[in-house]
């Protein structure tokens, strides 16, 4: 046995066992098995008849949404996912996620071309300068990227759409939506994307409320932060998110038959990863999602983005706070990956 073989081996005797453990000792997130390839249950996307006329720079949240002011209280830490995030409120006693770190600008875009395309998303906006008061004297994480005066910049807000609470979590395998058009539609928007971070953790599902209006429930993807980027996880992939140069050298279409397509997102976490079982084991079998795309759901989605203007597709990236010359890279690349679809 050669060297490498025997130490990917015992590499594997090792670090198996402690993913497990470590796994077993963190509580699951609720999931509502009782939709699990059942009836069709919930809603997932709705035709947007308005797409010519939707402000992308506002985002689903629009204007009226948006937090009031540029100062905010803290309440408490919050050490889910791996950007630094907090729970804060603004001047009108509103409560936001706040998250800090590489993945603001552009989870905040890509919530823009999402709910574009017909699709439910959080309400998510940029504020390039702000200032958080009442900070306790210690935080776990995202202390170097504050202040001393509580000052942040490039912080991502992010709340709930207006009368819907969590209800729980949803799997890409487990769900009502598998196989139709709208569910693959999702998959090649997350291609399109580059968002590769597609753990089950990072949907949810939101019930209504408080108010009458909308469907009774929603399914979202809720974390779409390693957007925009490279393909996978992979070496320095936290300063990797949101780079266009990065986004721009990806590959998209990896494969197109007369039935279906492959893209190249999300793609098998580098073999660097392998030492870190808990990150490496969560995606190294997520790449199902990019493969096997019916061709007539991929057309069929970039033909619906490929009604967005230049200006709409610029303003998203300008939500999420790019520069000038980075708005019009990214929009490029988008533009192509959208005329790509509708070429099929």
């Amino acid at each position: 046995m050669s060297f490498i073989r025997r130490t990917l081996a015992l590499s594997i005797a090792i670090v198996i066992p402690i993913w497990a453990g470590d796994g077993a000792l963190k509580k699951e997130p609720k999931v509502r098995s009782d939709h699990a390839n059942s009836a069709r249950s919930g809603v997932l996307w709705v035709a947007p008849a308005d797409i010519r006329t939707r402000n992308l720079f506002y985002g689903s949240g629009g204007e009226r949404r948006e937090p009031h002011g540029t100062t905010f209280t803290f309440e408490k830490e919050d050490m889910s996912g791996s950007n630094p995030k907090m729970d804060v409120r603004d001047s009108d006693g509103v409560k936001w996620k706040l998250k800090l770190g590489t993945e603001p600008r552009p989870e905040t875009a890509a919530s823009r071309l999402l709910w574009s395309a017909g699709y439910f998303t959080l309400d998510y906006y940029l504020v390039k300068d702000a200032r958080i008061e009442e900070l306790p004297g210690h935080l776990h994480r995202g202390r170097n990227l504050i202040g001393p005066r509580g000052e942040v910049h490039d912080a991502r807000l992010k709340r709930n759409p207006e009368g819907y609470e969590k209800a729980g979590i949803w799997r890409w395998r487990q769900d009502p939506f598998t196989g139709t058009r709208e569910y693959n539609g999702l998959r090649v928007m997350m291609a399109l994307m580059n968002n590769w971070d597609l753990k089950d953790i990072n949907n949810e599902i939101l019930d209504r409320k408080k108010t009458d209006a909308g469907p009774h429930e929603i399914y979202t993807v809720s974390d779409l932060g390693a957007s925009f980027g490279t393909s996978s996880l992979g070496l320095h992939y936290v300063k990797r998110k949101g780079e266009l140069e990065w986004y721009r050298r990806s590959r998209f279409a990896t494969k197109i038959t007369p039935d279906y397509v492959d893209f190249s997102t999300p793609g098998r976490p580098s073999i660097l990863f392998f030492l870190n079982a808990r990150e490496y084991f969560m995606r190294v079998y997520l790449d199902w999602i990019a493969s096997r795309v019916p061709r007539a759901d991929a057309k069929w989605i970039g033909e619906i983005l490929a009604r967005l203007s230049h200006e709409q597709i610029c303003d998203a990236f300008r939500a999420g706070g790019y520069s000038p010359d980075e708005v019009q890279g990214f929009a490029a690349v988008v533009e192509q990956r959208i005329d790509t679809l509708n070429r099929l």
